[in-house]
């Protein structure tokens, strides 16, 4: 039981880490920046897909709880670009503005909860459609 948490822990932490060097490395170039923002999307999305069959087909999650460490990683992720986004606006004014502590609660509630919901619904159809795969 103990390793089956740590492994979905350091899938998590490893997606957050993921999503936030997306976002801080995409967000680098100046020029073309819509295209960038783009392929920081897909760049996302392939890593939200790895994890969601990472945790159905690797970790044998439910539907449930795969689906809340998937919403985890995107938290952290976020989580990370608001603390990331804090300290870079500490470079222009001379200290922290409310808005930033808004943003380090904000943020990962506002990208979990669309995760969490997308992951559940892909959860269920990979749950079902394994069991209709199934002979017997």
């Amino acid at each position: 039981m103990e390793a089956a948490r740590q492994a979905w822990i350091s899938a998590a932490l490893r997606g957050g880490v993921a999503y936030f060097l997306i976002g801080k490395v995409f967000a680098l170039p100046s020029t073309h920046a819509h295209a960038w923002r783009l392929a920081a999307w897909l760049a996302s999305g392939i890593v939200y897909a790895a994890h969601i069959w990472h945790e159905h087909y690797r970790l044998r999650s439910s539907p449930g709880s795969g689906a809340l460490h998937v919403a985890v990683a995107v938290a952290i992720g976020a989580f990370l670009l608001a603390v990331a986004g804090m300290i870079h606006s500490l470079s222009t004014a001379s200290g922290i503005r409310p808005t930033w502590l808004v943003a380090l609660v904000a943020w990962p509630a506002f990208t979990a909860a669309p995760a969490f919901l997308g992951a559940l619904i892909a959860g269920v159809v990979l749950a079902r459609r394994q069991r209709s795969a199934d002979p017997g």
